[in-house]
């Protein structure tokens, strides 16, 4: 049975492994790992059926098979050169990490050292297998546009630097646009799946993304519009928030829960 070690036990750390523990996914839960000890000791009261252990990054993943990454686009530095020098496989949730196009070549680099393999699942988005496919012969543009309430967009560093003050938006406004690149480092909290559809479609540098905060939202909207040599498509969610962290999108979560079951599940479905 696959070993599965969890570091960061936020909320979608969380939801993962109280679906192994639920046994709704047929691996073993064997250990976890949050900086924040009372996030361990809060997880580990949720868990009925296992008791998995507490080890760091370098125990986790010397004794795991696959490690999945739930802590921040900066705890990736450490935690996936980590993984893959002790040859364990890695989900990573922080895809923003990768807009350091150096930590992504490196990452890259030590997975074919060592025959690893590296998991990054769609996230709050929808799409990605025709982006995926599409990108087999030529893609014209790829447009990323998110709505949100703009309460969700405070304490990002776009918002700090220009002085934005949030709580005078009353009607729906354009607060960004620009490149993935820049959408990543200006929201660095709010735009994870730029990254994703970067890495699966033309790069960082030639995705575009549009940031609109409404104070009338209740859901985060992601709107993707993808043309190429296939034709074009749009896809559109609404993310209704996660149970335990209204700043996470609860289809975020599952996309993680249906990445391992696939990792585990003989027959493939989808691009």
């Amino acid at each position: 049975m696959l070993k599965i070690g969890v570091y960061g036990c936020g909320a979608i750390g969380t939801e993962l492994c109280k679906t192994i523990d639920e046994g709704n996914i047929d691996v073993e839960l064997y250990a976890i790992y949050d900086r924040t000890k009372e996030h361990v000791t809060r997880l580990k009261e949720q868990l009925k059926n296992t008791d998995p252990l507490v080890l760091d990054i370098v125990e986790m993943a010397k004794r795991a098979d696959l490690v999945v990454e739930c802590a921040s686009q900066q705890a990736v530095y450490d935690i996936v050169p980590t993984a893959l020098r002790a040859k364990c496989d890695v989900m990573i949730i922080s895809v923003g990490a990768f807009v350091d196009q150096e930590l992504l070549r490196n990452t890259q680099e030590l997975a074919r050292e060592n025959r690893c393999r590296i998991y990054l699942p769609s996230g709050a988005i929808s799409g990605l297998d025709g982006l995926r496919s599409a990108a087999s012969a030529e893609i014209y543009s790829v447009t990323l546009t998110t709505y949100k309430h703009p309460r969700g967009l405070s304490g990002a560093p776009y918002i700090i630097q220009n002085d934005i003050d949030i709580d005078a938006i009353t009607e729906k406004t354009t607060i960004f646009e620009g490149t993935a690149m820049e959408a990543i480092k200006a929201f660095p909290a709010n735009v994870n799946v730029a990254a994703t559809l970067s890495i699966a479609g033309i790069g960082f540098e030639k995705t575009r993304v549009k940031i609109i905060a409404n104070p009338a939202l209740d859901r985060n909207i992601h709107e993707i519009s993808v043309e190429g040599d296939f034709g074009a498509f749009t896809a559109r969610m609404e993310n209704v928030p996660s149970p335990t962290n209204p700043k996470t999108s609860y289809l975020a979560a599952l996309s993680v829960i249906t990445t391992l079951k696939e990792i585990i599940n003989p027959i493939h479905v989808g691009t």
